[in-house]
């Protein structure tokens, strides 16, 4: 399982540092922090991370709030403000664009985490922006509701999902099984097109399909069965000479 891959963009090296560490401890991926908005545009453009911490007052003529604009218009990442100033014009200048959080300095380990989790967990995907998920799909990663975080997956580690009554179970391949509450139609919405479904309950990724015969998939040491009206659009699908 992949960590939450975490941008921090902060003009004051010493605050960098010092949210870094608490980033690393929490267990996040911290990128290289970034301390004006063109650093910022390039590591969101070239290290794709999975969500963003933006200081409004930069080393640059351009502020976090354009870095924010950004990630609206291009990115479309959960992001959330760090700044020590909350006066009514910096809040009204913000709260154009809607941040899921707006932290403080100085703010506390455990209030860095509760935002970045609640910022995961109210992000709305684009093309599906009122349905309420428990799971978020973010780039090419999966992100699955746990007790008390989001755990981070990337799809191309899916091997397969399984339905079961009104929760989906997704098996990755490192050996684990993630439980999610969804009907299969609602799942496999939002991925890509190397998951194929090929039964009523199961959608595979065929990225991993290591064999097949009439009746079955096999992906690693699973054996998936093909529902009978599905047999035929699978066949076309991978191409069976």
């Amino acid at each position: 399982m992949s960590a939450i891959k975490v941008l921090v963009v902060e003009d004051e090296i010493v605050v960098s540092m010092l949210i870094e560490d608490l980033l690393s401890e929490l267990g996040y991926d911290v990128l290289e922090a970034s301390s004006t908005y063109e650093m910022a545009i390039n590591s969101l453009d070239n290290d794709k991370p999975d969500i963003a911490l933006l200081d409004i007052e930069l080393a640059s003529e351009k502020t976090g709030i354009d870095v924010a604009q950004y990630i609206v218009e291009h990115i479309h990442i959960p992001f959330i403000f760090l700044t020590s100033k909350a006066d009514p014009r910096t809040v009204n200048r913000v709260k154009q664009l809607n941040p899921p959080a707006y932290l403080v300095k100085p703010f506390t380990q455990e209030a860095l985490y509760a935002s970045i989790e609640l910022a995961l967990f109210n992000f709305k995907p684009l093309n599906n922006p009122e349905e309420e998920r428990q799971n978020v799909i973010i780039k090419d990663s999966f992100f699955v509701k746990g007790t008390n975080r989001f755990h981070k997956v990337k799809l191309s580690e899916i091997l397969f999902a399984k339905s079961d009554h009104v929760y989906v179970q997704v098996y990755t391949n490192d050996g684990k099984c993630h439980l999610i509450r969804s009907s299969m139609n609602s799942f496999i919405e939002d991925l890509p097109i190397n998951f194929f479904r090929v039964h009523r309950s199961y959608t595979v990724n065929l990225d991993h399909l290591k064999a097949i015969n009439s009746t079955c998939l096999f992906i690693n040491d699973h054996e998936i069965p093909i529902g009978a009206n599905y047999r035929s659009l699978v066949m076309q699908q991978i191409n069976v000479k």
